[in-house]
């Protein structure tokens, strides 16, 4: 038979090596413009913002995962026919990049930050970003991301600091940002207050020290574990109804060592079951002895500079760094014989300075805040209205409990890199905030506020300040709010929460559509990463071992909404297996003559027009979990769809098909359609071995920009599908008897198939040969063991000769030692059931163990035995 066939496509090498072509592949995609948005297209909007990383930051497994599921979202919309913009960028990072470069200046023996000068400090700061910062960008090429280079921001550059400006400057203006004295997150080794998410708060073992304050009546016992904060103290609290201490309120008592009488004071906060009862009050170095403070109107004296040394208290300690001050206050206490107990160790959970691991001090220091209670209102409604959706919906209670009891955000730094605050205060006591478009007041006495702004306030608005806000820009009137954003849980108050804030008041209008939280990565013993605990890999490591798409697919087979998920070396390596199992299987459709471009036949065959079924149901599903944002749902179903279905199944039985002039041409095309649509449906995740096999198969510029699969295949036919599934139901059957007999796999057998016509599967006598390995029965045919396979269109009997294919003396000895085996289980399991006295004691869980190992050893004995008889004698 002669086939008119289109022209050959491009040949494929024997093997997939990622390493040779992804880099350049990546290169042609973005000069050739497919990740570039167009605002002039006509087509549907759909935009995401990236989640910024840090200038000094480099690509790890919760940027990797972040960046597929995101590249998932836009590749597939950009198949639909939206104009996808992903706007990529980078946070300046304000305490990591500082740090960074005032080690480096200390390591290479140069002048520090304060002998430089800020001007000078800041412009080495630049320098040392256009050297060695932003390595990051080239990392997310690497993994494949698809954004758009010609729309790249950064915290810093001219617009989004315009940004930061105007909307300081509108909130200032009304009345939602101030300056005021306020208990913060301090870093003695940053001297800068630093934000809750740059707090690790660890378990360590600490020390609690009871200590008696005043004499005779008027004593009271009070405990810390930081004692050196009683040089502090304005206070001793007691709750208003405990009976010990109503004489004691109102009264004042002697503070030891500093000698200043300070007073009883009743608070509701005071917890009287806990302790003595009774607490110190440190209003300037506490959170909740400031509130108490602030209640009571009590002194604040701050007994600590910037670097935590004891300052100011009037006594010999200060000049002392606090922890030194710690051990000699409690020394001193305990010569004055107000010591009354100490535990040690006591174990307890103390906040460390994530950046440099210092213990943060809290202290009461003069700071910018943010009014949040009308922002954070706003936030909670957008959520509310469905203006925004969280998936997954679990995380909306998450989201409210913090929307809903937000504090006032210290939104200052004392660093030098940054956006510095645009207030100035002249000699008058006056303060000016200048907005970007004003001069700034000028003349003897005035000064700029020295302080930056928290990092999260200016990258709080990158969802409209890259588009082009405060103009009214073309990409921010159509790509803003945001389709969709994709984040991690646990930045869910940080980032989100305040993206929200600044949104919905900047805009009228919530960020975006959706907020997809996923979860952190694990290492396959479910344990969270660190270095400490030497169980960090690095995800450009796996990605030169295995190829982008291995670890992108590994991931997104992981990403359960809201969900932390494992990762280990061996499942990127099955990935890589699966992207291989792919490439074989195109380079055999090719070898085999398969195109897209030849009509569907007419008249398929059950196998055809099965996988043409399945392709259309799985397409369908796949739809419907990325659009409910169900990655690894939809990863799983594309894997056992390729692997289970389509390669080891209908490419065996396309072989036979193959094979036969009636049925070749119509499997060629099938092969073709199938291929051309399983390889975009699994381009989002997997882009790199996909377009390969793409343009290949096709000879299609690229998969890229090719369109996403509508209603691929053919409507799904019931009595085929149940003819096929009957098929792999009997072939299962019969390969699973060849396994218990032993049958080696490469060994073909003689086999009668009796019923298989009466069934509905005559016409796949040579398949169901082909797939087992059965061959016709001669004239001295006798059948050693028969098969009974029920299945929908009625029982197939299967009588097969293994006479010639097993070695029958090894068999009998192999089955005659494990008879052995479960006679001796059963004879244990009955003699324990036969004993009254056991019986009666032992727990009835273990009783019905041993019953359930006494049922299984006679079915052992039963199988064992039936295949001895079936064996030739």
């Amino acid at each position: 038979m002669t086939e008119t066939l289109p022209p050959r496509t491009a040949e494929l090498p024997a093997q997939w090596n990622p390493g040779e072509v992804e880099a350049g592949m990546y290169r042609r995609w973005v000069e050739a413009g497919y990740f570039t948005a167009d605002p002039g297209s006509g087509k549907e909007p759909y935009c995401i913002v990236i989640p910024p990383p840090n200038v000094t930051g480099s690509l790890h497994y919760g940027h990797a995962m972040d960046h597929t599921l995101i590249d998932i979202l836009t590749r597939r919309r950009r198949m639909q026919g939206y104009d996808a913009l992903w706007l990529p960028g980078m946070d300046h990072a304000g305490i990591a990049t500082q740090s960074v470069v005032e080690r480096r200046l200390a390591e290479a023996g140069e002048p520090g930050r304060r002998e430089l000068g800020r001007e000078a400090f800041v412009e080495r700061v630049w320098q040392w970003k256009a050297e060695s910062g932003g390595q990051i960008l080239s990392q997310m090429a690497r993994l494949g991301d698809g954004v758009d280079w010609s729309r790249e921001r950064f915290t810093l550059d001219e617009g989004l600091s315009r940004a930061v400006t105007t909307i300081f400057k509108r909130m200032f203006d009304d009345g939602l940002i101030y300056r005021a004295e306020r208990m913060v997150n301090w870093s003695p080794a940053l001297q800068s207050a630093i934000s809750d998410i740059e707090v690790d708060h660890k378990e360590v073992d600490g020390e609690l020290v009871s200590m008696r304050y005043g004499d005779g009546d008027d004593a009271i016992v009070v405990a810390t574990t930081r004692v050196e904060t009683m040089l502090g103290d304005t206070a001793v609290a007691v709750h208003p109804d405990d009976e010990r201490y109503a004489h004691l309120v109102g009264r004042e008592i002697e503070l030891p060592i500093v000698g200043r009488r300070i007073p009883v004071v009743a608070d509701s906060h005071v917890d009287p079951s806990f302790g003595t009862g009774a607490v110190k009050v440190t209003p300037a170095h506490d959170p909740n002895d400031f509130e108490i403070g602030r209640r009571h109107d009590l002194p604040m004296p701050t007994i600590m500079d910037e670097s935590g040394v004891i300052t100011g208290t009037g006594t010999r300690f200060d000049g002392m760094d606090r922890f030194a001050a710690r051990e000699a206050v409690r020394e001193e206490l305990r010569a004055q014989g107000r010591i009354v107990a100490e535990t040690r160790p006591y174990k307890h959970s103390v906040g460390h300075d994530s950046r440099t691991g210092v213990v943060i001090e809290p202290r009461l220091s003069l700071q910018w805040f943010v009014k949040v209670e009308s922002l954070a209102k706003a936030s909670g409604d957008a959520v509310r209205s469905g203006e925004t959706t969280i998936h997954p919906q679990e995380m909306t209670s998450r989201f409210f409990s913090w929307v809903d009891s937000m504090h006032d955000w210290c939104i200052s730094r004392q660093l030098w890199w940054g956006h510095r605050i645009p207030v100035w205060y002249g000699p008058d006591g006056e303060v000016v905030c200048v907005g970007p478009d004003e001069e700034p007041p000028s003349g003897e006495g005035w000064r700029r506020d020295e302080d930056v702004l928290d990092t999260w306030f200016s990258s709080g608005l990158f969802p409209f300040s890259t588009l082009g806000w405060p103009d009214a820009t073309v990409d921010l009137e159509r790509y803003y709010p945001n389709a969709v954003l994709v984040t991690g849980y646990d930045i869910l108050f940080f980032w989100v929460v305040r993206m929200m804030m600044f949104g919905t008041y900047a805009t009228g209008r919530s960020p975006f559509t959706d907020v997809y939280l996923h979860g952190l990565v694990r290492d396959e013993h479910g344990a969270k990463m660190s270095k400490s605990k030497g169980n960090v890999k690095d995800p450009l490591e796996l990605i030169d071992a295995y190829g982008a798409d291995a670890l992108r697919f590994t991931i997104a087979r992981g990403s359960n909404p809201g969900a932390d998920m494992s990762l280990s070396e061996d499942w990127v390596a099955g990935s890589r297996a699966f992207g291989t199992k792919l490439w074989n299987a195109t380079r055999f459709a090719l070898a085999n003559g398969a195109s897209a471009q030849l009509p569907l036949p007419s008249r398929p065959t059950d196998a055809d027009a099965w996988i043409l079924g399945r392709l259309r149901e799985v397409a369908a599903e796949t739809d419907a979990l990325l659009d409910d944002y169900q990655f690894a749902k939809a990863a799983e179903g594309l894997y056992h769809f390729t692997w289970d279905e389509f390669c080891s199944w209908y490419l065996e039985l396309a072989k036979d098909q193959l094979a036969d002039d009636a049925t070749a041409e119509g499997t060629r095309a099938v092969l073709g359609h199938v291929l051309d649509a399983l390889l975009r449906l699994l381009h989002p995740m997997i882009p790199f071995v996909t377009e390969a096999l793409w343009q290949a198969l096709t000879g299609g510029e690229s998969v890229v920009v090719a369109a996403w699969p509508t209603e691929p295949g053919a409507p799904v036919d019931a009595a085929a599908s149940a003819r096929v599934e009957d098929l792999q139901r009997l072939v299962t059957e019969i390969r699973r008897f060849r396994s218990e007999q032993r049958v080696p796999d490469n060994k073909r057998v003689a086999a009668k198939l009796v019923g298989l016509d009466e069934a509905g599967l005559g016409g796949h006598r040579s398949a169901v040969a082909s797939l087992v390995r059965l061959t016709e029965p001669g004239e001295a045919f006798t059948a050693t063991a028969t098969v009974e396979v029920g299945l929908a269109g009625g029982n197939v009997h299967v009588e097969i000769d293994t006479s010639g294919a097993i070695d029958v003396a090894a068999e009998r000895a192999r089955l005659g030692r494990d008879l052995a085996v479960a006679e001796k289980e059963l004879a244990q399991a009955e003699k324990k059931l036969g004993n009254e006295a056991f019986i009666a004691k032992a727990p009835p869980a273990i009783v019905d163990g041993i019953r359930t190992r006494h049922a299984a050893a006679v079915a052992d004995i039963e199988r064992i035995n039936a295949r001895l008889a079936a064996l030739p004698s």
